[in-house]
């Protein structure tokens, strides 16, 4: 399977998530801000990020835009419950900026799993 990294400032949100990746075979690595993820994905090499928007420090627009220019080759999805008002929703504005998926907060399980699935699955049909 793959090895991915999971940047969300929730310690419970990115536990589920990584907990339920792994379930499905995958190496999943944490960090909690945009920064520290950057900072794993250069010492890392992963083919995969999931992260967060709304986030102190780098958020997860910036850390999009980061991925893409530094590091062409690797997918992201977004996932987002919106800002504390619930009314600013970013997910558009990621795919425009190249996400490859986003998801919306709360999310089931199997949701995010497909969400990985098929954003692996771009991998094999871009090198075939």
């Amino acid at each position: 399977m793959a090895r991915l990294i999971v940047i969300d400032d929730n310690d419970a949100a990115r536990g589920t998530m990584r907990r339920v990746l792994e379930k499905a075979g995958h190496q999943v690595l944490e960090a909690s801000d945009g920064d520290a993820g950057l900072k794993l994905l250069a010492e890392t090499g992963v083919t995969l990020v999931i992260t967060d928007i709304f986030m102190p420090g780098q958020d997860g627009i910036v850390t999009l835009r980061r991925i893409r220019k530094e590091f062409p080759g690797v997918r992201v999805i977004v996932v987002s419950g919106g800002d504390a008002t619930g009314r600013i929703d970013l997910r558009r504005d990621a795919e425009l900026l190249g996400a490859a998926r986003t998801l919306r907060k709360p999310f089931a399980p199997g949701e995010l799993r497909r969400a990985v699935e098929e954003t692996l699955a771009l991998d094999s049909e871009t090198r075939s």
